[in-house]
């Protein structure tokens, strides 16, 4: 069973036959990286337009036992998922309704400071605020994913302290492996771990760096983020970006809050969209992934699946509720 714990994929009818091309169970989505609520409205209900028009490749799922159902049926479980807490509107009452509607991960912070806490960006990491605890809360509360993978490491160490159940990281790499603000330091890797939460390793090339050269590096980078946090925290969280252009690019990083350039996970010298890593092209690369786990990086089979879906499940278990 093959789980992708995030993505920002622009989806069709392709996208979707590359998630069953690969084996997928689960994916998580995008829904909004700066959207309001009525935004992320319409994009919910346009993934349940897109559920019923491909209702023989994918389903939207709300829990583990729907991710096993797709699982044995054949199809990929889509979680819903928003890569900011934006479209709650700082107004505490949303979670429950977003959760209502489907939404099952959010991310406290995108690359801004909010009401909730600091981003991985900010000159300053806030921590995590009154209203953030009272967020978390009320996730853990509904059974709606905490994820951590843009925030602040004060912010993200916070979160872990005031969850009642374990967290993910769905989307990032050990910063002590390659330095970048998106990476997570091992103080916070080693918190999530002790709360029984998920890292997901992306291959962004960008918080990749060398270890995105071939499939091999960046199995071994695994393997490292593994003695780190232990077998039962690591999973997988591509961070792809199907059909994605400047486009969309650049809502991610600029949205509506500045005119000037910004460049995101890259840099001044890398100003555009990074550069494809060729070992992740689509999702039907994953089971590629897995063989080299086991080729290269020495994992037996049982590990390899844990990596590859089965912890993203028992984590899932443990969180979400219907």
């Amino acid at each position: 069973m093959y789980i992708d714990g995030l993505e920002c994929s622009v989806y069709d009818r392709q996208v979707f036959q590359e998630l069953r091309d690969g084996g997928l169970a689960c994916v998580t989505n995008t829904l909004a990286f700066w959207e309001d609520a009525g935004e992320t409205m319409d994009e919910i209900g346009r993934w349940r337009d897109l559920a019923r028009e491909n209702a023989d490749l994918i389903t939207i799922a709300r829990t583990a036992d729907d991710i096993e159902a797709a699982y044995a049926s054949g199809r990929t479980a889509i979680l819903l998922g928003t890569q900011n807490s934006s479209p709650i509107e700082d107004r505490i009452r949303y979670v429950e309704l977003f959760h209502d509607m489907g939404l099952r991960v959010m991310q406290l912070t995108y690359n801004n400071q909010n009401a909730i806490g600091g981003s991985c960006y900010e000159p300053h990491d806030s921590g995590l605020t009154r209203f953030g605890r009272e967020v978390v809360r009320e996730m853990n509360r509904v059974g709606m994913v905490v994820d951590l993978s843009h925030v602040g490491e004060r912010t993200g160490i916070d979160a872990i302290e005031a969850s009642e159940v374990p967290v993910a990281v769905t989307h990032a790499n050990a910063r002590s492996l390659y330095e970048h603000a998106r990476n997570k330091g091992d103080d916070l890797l080693h918190a999530l771990a002790a709360n029984g939460g998920v890292i997901g390793l992306a291959t962004y090339r960008n918080i990749s760096g060398p270890w995105a050269d071939s499939r091999e590096a960046w199995c071994d980078m695994l393997r490292r983020t593994v003695d780190i946090v232990g077998l039962d925290h690591v999973g997988i969280g591509t961070d792809l970006s199907r059909k994605s252009g400047d486009k969309e690019l650049q809502w991610m990083r600029k949205g509506r809050w500045t005119r000037t350039t910004q460049y995101g996970a890259g840099s001044a010298g890398n100003p555009g969209k990074a550069k494809p890593v060729e070992f992740m092209t689509s999702t039907r690369d994953f089971p590629a992934l897995a063989e080299c786990l086991t080729t290269r990086a020495g994992f037996s089979d049982e590990e390899t699946a844990k990596i590859m879906g089965g912890n993203w499940m028992r984590f899932y278990r443990q969180v979400l509720k219907g």
